[in-house]
């Protein structure tokens, strides 16, 4: 039976990827899917991935959904409001860390090592702050085959951190260079470089999933410590600075509100 509302699900995943410094692993441990996120991705390469379509056929149509309908307008937030459009994430993000201290148990399971992890990978994570770029990188010549080979392989590491709380895809798109030519085939509907970039995200996401599934499996409150830490360093990353207009200072603390609303909000319908 079809989840539906998987659809929706899958859109904010979508919409978060576009964005650098926002994870689609961060929204889905938001929604409360994360788990099953991870179980139905190596459950469709077994012999009972019938029973995982349900799940994963309407998220994935989400997230497609959202990358190609809201690529135009995700482009135009992050080029006329881009501080506010962080400080909604920053919200987002903000308002998951209680949930997330508490489905890990933390009182009970955490020891002295496991936050060392957390700090560890909170450092690890907030690091990335120093890689960042103002600079637009310039569009690559999607005519070239050594171009399109190298796109292949943003999607694939990129869709690698897709899947891990706290670490953007669209991050790492911009750290390698390839973001501004990903988002503008997104955008003009360049369907082949969409296909190759695709085709090494989906790749990416099995092999990532696989790791993930191990670690959640046999180190439970280890992997929530790294998966915390990393939520709690994107905090760095994703944060703009402020604004020197009064206006506009306003509107990134409504944003940021939203935010936080928004995401205690989806907690209390998905974890009732």
């Amino acid at each position: 039976m079809f989840e539906w509302k998987n659809i929706f699900r899958g859109m904010l995943m979508g919409t978060s990827d576009l964005v650098p410094g926002v994870s689609g692993g961060t929204i889905a441990v938001i929604l409360g899917i994360y788990d099953r996120l991870i179980e139905a991705i190596n459950g469709f390469f077994t012999k009972e991935w019938k029973k995982h379509l349900g799940f994963l056929i309407p998220l994935g149509l989400g997230v497609i959904g959202a990358i190609l309908l809201l690529s135009n307008l995700i482009h135009w937030l992050l080029a006329d409001y881009p501080i506010q459009t962080n400080f909604f994430f920053l919200g987002l993000i903000i308002g998951i860390l209680p949930y997330l201290f508490n489905q890990a148990d933390f009182k009970d399971t955490f020891k002295g090592n496991h936050y060392v992890l957390l700090v560890i990978a909170a450092i690890l994570v907030a690091s990335m702050v120093f890689f960042k770029d103002e600079g637009v990188a310039p569009l690559m010549d999607t005519s070239d085959p050594t171009v399109l080979a190298f796109l292949f392989f943003s999607g694939f590491i990129a869709s690698m951190a897709m899947l891990l709380p706290g670490i953007s895809g669209s991050f790492i798109l911009l750290l390698i260079g390839s973001y501004e030519t990903v988002i503008t085939a997104l955008k003009d509907r360049e369907i082949i470089v969409i296909l190759i970039v695709g085709v090494g995200v989906i790749m990416g996401i099995v092999l990532c999933s696989k790791i993930i599934r191990y670690f959640l499996a046999h180190h439970h409150a280890r992997t929530f410590a790294v998966i915390i830490g990393l939520v709690v360093g994107s905090t760095v990353v994703v944060f703009p600075g402020f604004e020197t207009d009064v206006l506009r200072s306003v509107l990134c603390i409504v944003a940021f509100a939203i935010g936080l609303v928004t995401a205690v909000g989806l907690g209390k319908v998905e974890y009732k």
